[in-house]
């Protein structure tokens, strides 16, 4: 063992004591936070982090070192602060969009007693986990009609969080419209572009004109503040209660199949019982710039035993030309069997990253729609 791999190997040692004194530590924020909810104090305290920081200084000699120190401290309090909100107010969870479209319903769907937090496009929802504002994000990653939502997809490329869960949601597009209009008024109809595609056919067939919105539940909303009986919006049911609307034609969808998946996406991978049965894991590669590279590394996948469920390209936006593959894959890839096909796998890959492993969970609409047909 050279000098490199001793040091190394004490500091995943330091690391592992870290890990112990973190939990304790926590432990300890855990019951400040139950003693300033119980006493009515707030969780930043200016004077008392002063008083933390300005100790933590006298700790160290070496003047470089306590410079260090004292951001190390400072980092521990953020995150301290962070985890005493998330107990006093609940688990934030992230969705893009606004109240009443699918994003929300999924979210709450999955944390139905969680504290949802909207944001206006993907990457800040996404962000909003990455900086600890909130625990998970709710995000679409593929229509059973549209197909892939790639700006979500780069993101889990490009990004640090985890796949844990993931939802399959029934999309049913209504026409829905101001409680005094009836079809026949419309002349226009407002939705997200993927919304207008999968009712392509219904409103050419009524001659409707069209215009886009951010999401379904923006487009309702739209409608509800224009009070304008000659436009509609396509949406759930669900938005158009929330925003005053009624349903002018249900299942306007051409599929009637429509099912979008949601993953749930957090800063930690998930951890199963070994052997657990249903389990999916996405991987997540670059192959080398050499011929025959990825099907020797689809070959290795085969070899080991996993069955690939979905395999798709997309530009990984470092050079020209150049792709990363997605590839879900049955099984847990974190389970200790999979550590000889990773090894194996890497060197056909320039980048390799098992980006979590999950279960697949229906919504009880989805699951309906399956029986009525």
């Amino acid at each position: 063992m050279n000098e490199l791999e001793k040091s190394r190997q004490e500091i995943d040692e330091i690391d592992r004591g870290l890990a112990q004194l973190f939990c304790r530590r926590m432990e300890s924020v855990k019951n400040v936070a139950l003693y300033k909810s119980a006493h009515g104090l707030p969780v930043f305290d200016e004077g008392r982090e002063a008083q933390v920081l300005e100790r933590a200084a006298g700790r160290v000699d070496d003047p470089l070192l306590r410079s260090y120190y004292v951001l190390f401290v400072r980092d521990m309090m953020e995150i301290a602060k962070k985890y005493e909100h998330n107990i006093l107010e609940g688990q934030k969870i992230s969705f893009s969009g606004i109240a009443g479209g699918f994003s929300e319903i999924a979210a709450r769907s999955l944390f139905p007693d969680a504290c949802r937090v909207s944001c206006p496009d993907f990457e800040e929802t996404y962000k909003a986990v990455v900086s600890g504002e909130c625990d998970c994000a709710v995000l679409p990653v593929e229509n059973s009609y549209a197909g892939e939502v790639g700006q979500v997809i780069d993101l889990i490329y490009s990004g640090s969080l985890y796949i844990t869960q993931m939802l399959e949601l029934e999309v049913t597009q209504n026409l829905v419209g101001l409680p005094a209009s009836s079809t026949e008024d419309i002349k226009e109809v407002i939705s997200h572009p993927q919304a207008l595609a999968q009712c392509d056919r219904y409103i050419k067939e009524h001659g409707f004109g069209q215009s886009t919105a951010e999401n379904t539940a923006v487009a309702a909303q739209l409608v509800s503040k224009r009070k304008d009986k000659s436009l509609a919006a396509i949406a759930s049911e669900e938005t158009a209660a929330l925003y005053g609307l009624r349903v002018l034609e249900p299942h306007i969808n051409r599929s009637s199949r429509n099912t979008t998946k949601f993953a749930v996406l957090s800063r930690a991978a998930a951890s199963f019982a070994a052997g657990e049965k249903g389990l999916h894991s996405l991987l997540l590669l670059t192959v080398n710039h050499e011929a025959g590279s990825l099907a020797k590394a689809i070959a290795v996948i085969g070899k080991y035993g996993y069955n690939m469920i979905t395999l798709r390209s997309r530009p990984s936006g470092k050079k020209r030309w150049s792709y990363y593959f997605y590839i879900e894959i049955e099984g847990d890839l974190f389970e200790g069997r999979a550590k000889e096909m990773l090894e194996e796998l890497r060197s056909y890959c320039s980048d390799l990253r098992v980006a979590g492993a999950y279960r697949t969970h229906k919504c009880a609409d989805s699951e309906k729609a399956e029986e009525r047909q």
